[in-house]
């Protein structure tokens, strides 16, 4: 349970090492670098942001490039390939890449060229094809779209609105002109919306025909070709099936470059890491023949940095505390148990200075709590085996992905052991199936009790662990006030609290109403009973009179107290919130004996064994997602809400150090 404690760091070297030291401080990866403690007018910086740029677009390239690869040639991965972690390479076939890149880079612009020409070729194929489609109405027409002229008559083609016959259509001419007789009408083509039609006219009608059909929405198409629509169309898939050819043999020139996905994510890397530290050489001050970097190293690190850095070059390296009015950035240092929730206690946010670390207690109260909603031993056995198995077979997982595995591989042990407490294995599976199956019901008794049998000792017990939670954070904020060297806070706002509010629990155990509650009456001899109320007046009257010592106005001074003596009305609600502890737990239990009930209703038969297990396997699965994410969600809130609420803030900064971030591959150091 500790907050890394940080030094000050600065670096003064010759300029001419400048490029070999940021590549092992990179390398090293502990070292934060902070620009805003050397501001000298005499020290200029360097313009980096060109280079930065070319890097930049460099390194973006190979991710298209991969991109590429990964829609024409995907790489076949497993279910749980992103456990994996990324792969490690040694410096020589870096080095090799490296030496290669000019030829790397030109296959990523051949592979995002090819892409491109794949993109245009297959928007084409798309116009061409809607083309094509548009044909298919005017597929019935043998004379080309543009119509047929003869010396005495004229054809042309349109459309009307409606589903129309040829009757209907010589009806609405007449219906227009009545001397207009000497024409011909043709339907090529109808649909619900639409009729196509051809229209042979004597060429001195011809306009006048096409008017009254105007009047009733006809309509020339947009595109007239020169041949027949079969013709046409014929035409359009004869450059759609070339099209397709190019764009198969671009794809092939694709798969052919699959071999090269390594070495461009290996490049990318590369190009990254220059860019991270182009970033930082345009950031540190420069003399004409001197540099300076500084920042923050966590205090088991500076010997590495000596070593390494030190002991290599001609350079001057000072260290110094971290000023007072400075906020160092924050990096934690915990047990092999206690830092797998490390991930939970980011979230809510790091230790701010002044703050202590909870992480350890923090951790003992997670796999506790997480266990007991769980509170199944089949469960359990699939969370521990699952995370196990899972850590074992990919050891080079990223460190947050297995941090979080090791915790429910240790909530998973927690809920094994709460489990078999309560008797719950699947439920009751053992006393179904044994029942049903073979006879004779066999039951695993618990070795404490059963919540579903006795739910008001498991609440009792639930708000119990919730008190002795929220006191350990009263506790908490007690410590961290005696280390900030307040001893005034520690005695008012924690001393008088923990005596005001045990001397409340005294005085309800032994009343009516707790005995209702728990279904037994305790009875204390007469001096704890007033102790009860000593402690219950001397707590009162110290929150009362000190909670708002800075006051200097009596009245003010009083109603602020009153009002902080009001807040025991939080801490009843922040107790009553740990019957979660009550409804989890018997939910996972019923929701588990229902889906064995289920199971069990096909009977004692091939056909009832087949059932069971069917409804067993998706029933558990569904059960254990749910209630795994319920116990996840509820002791993260219990965390967050009841226990940070009496002694945590956060808002802590993150200790960022200067390391080569890659995206796809590790480079192991020599």
């Amino acid at each position: 349970m500790a907050v890394m404690q940080m030094q000050r760091i600065s670096i003064c070297a010759l300029k001419e090492n400048r490029k070999a030291i940021l590549e092992k401080l990179q390398a090293l990866g502990v070292m934060e670098i902070d620009t805003t403690v050397l501001q000298d007018e005499d020290l200029q910086k360097m313009d980096t942001s060109s280079s930065r740029q070319v890097f930049e677009k460099q390194a973006v390239m190979a991710d298209q490039a991969l991109e590429v690869l990964d829609t024409y040639a995907p790489e076949k991965k497993s279910m749980l390939s992103s456990l994996e972690g990324k792969p490690l390479i040694g410096q020589p076939e870096f080095h090799h890449s490296i030496e290669l890149r000019g030829q790397i880079l030109q296959d990523a612009k051949n592979l995002t060229e090819w892409s491109r020409k794949i993109s245009e070729k297959q928007a084409t194929i798309q116009k061409l094809e809607n083309q094509a489609e548009s044909m298919t109405p005017w597929l019935a027409l043998d004379i080309p779209m543009t119509g047929e002229n003869t010396g005495q008559t004229v054809s042309f083609i349109g459309t009307l609105p409606g589903a129309l016959t040829e009757e209907s259509i010589h009806q609405m001419v007449s219906e227009q002109n009545e001397q207009l007789e000497a024409f011909d009408v043709k339907i090529l083509y109808t649909d619900r919306d639409t009729t196509y039609l051809a229209v042979t006219a004597l060429q001195n009608e011809a306009v006048a025909v096409e008017d009254a059909l105007r009047r009733y929405g006809f309509a020339r198409p947009s595109y007239l070709a020169n041949r027949t629509p079969a013709q046409e169309k014929a035409g359009y898939e004869k450059k759609i099936s070339r099209l397709k050819e190019q764009v198969e043999e671009l794809k092939e020139r694709i798969r052919a470059c699959a071999g090269s996905r390594r070495k461009l994510q290996e490049i990318s890397d590369y190009y990254r890491i220059r860019s991270d530290k182009y970033e930082v050489l345009g950031q540190i001050p420069q003399s004409e023949n001197t540099f300076f970097v500084s920042g923050f190293v966590p205090v088991n690190s500076l010997n590495l940095i000596k070593e390494k850095i030190g002991d290599v070059y001609d350079c001057s390296i000072d260290i110094e505390d971290v000023p007072e009015d400075v906020e160092a950035p924050v990096l934690l240092k915990n047990g092999p148990i206690s830092s797998t929730t490390e991930g939970v206690l980011a979230s809510f946010g790091l230790p701010k200075k002044g703050e202590i670390d909870p992480t350890t207690i923090m951790s003992a109260f997670y796999i506790f709590l997480f266990g007991m909603m769980l509170s199944d031993a089949g469960y359990g056995m699939i969370m521990f085996l699952g995370c196990f198995i899972a850590i074992k077979k990919f050891p080079r997982m990223g460190e947050s992905m297995k941090k979080t595995l090791q915790m429910f591989m240790y909530c998973g042990i927690s809920t094994i052991i709460w489990g078999v407490l309560f008797g719950g294995f699947f439920g009751d599976v053992v006393n179904v199936v044994s029942r049903v199956f073979f006879g004779h019901e066999v039951a695993i008794p618990p070795l404490w009790f059963a919540p579903l049998n006795d739910p008001m000792k498991l609440l009792m017990f639930s708000l119990a662990v919730g008190l002795v939670h929220l006191f350990t954070g009263l506790f908490l904020k007690g410590y961290t006030s005696i280390k900030n060297g307040d001893v005034m806070s520690a005695l008012i706002d924690c001393g008088c609290w923990f005596l005001f509010l045990i001397g409340l629990i005294l005085m309800l155990l032994p009343s009516s109403i707790f005995a209702g509650i728990a279904g037994t009456q305790i009875v204390f001899p007469p001096f704890v009973n007033l102790l009860a109320k000593v402690l219950t007046i001397v707590g009162a009257l110290g929150l009362l009179l000190f909670s708002a010592r800075d006051k200097k106005n009596p009245g003010l001074r009083l109603a602020l107290g009153a009002y902080e003596l009001y807040g025991v009305t939080s801490w009843l609600s922040d107790v009553l919130s740990y019957s979660r502890l009550l409804a989890l737990g018997l939910a996972t239990g019923v929701i588990a004996q229902v889906i064995n009930q289920i199971g069990s209703m096909g009977g004692r038969s091939i056909l009832g064994a087949i059932l069971f297990i069917i409804v067993f396997l998706v029933g558990h699965t569904l059960s254990l997602a749910i209630n795994l994410l319920g116990a996840y969600v509820h002791t993260n809130r219990l965390q967050y809400v009841e226990f940070f609420g009496k002694f945590y803030e956060g808002g802590g900064r993150p200790f960022s150090p200067f390391r080569a971030n890659t995206k796809y591959v590790d480079i192991k150091e020599d």
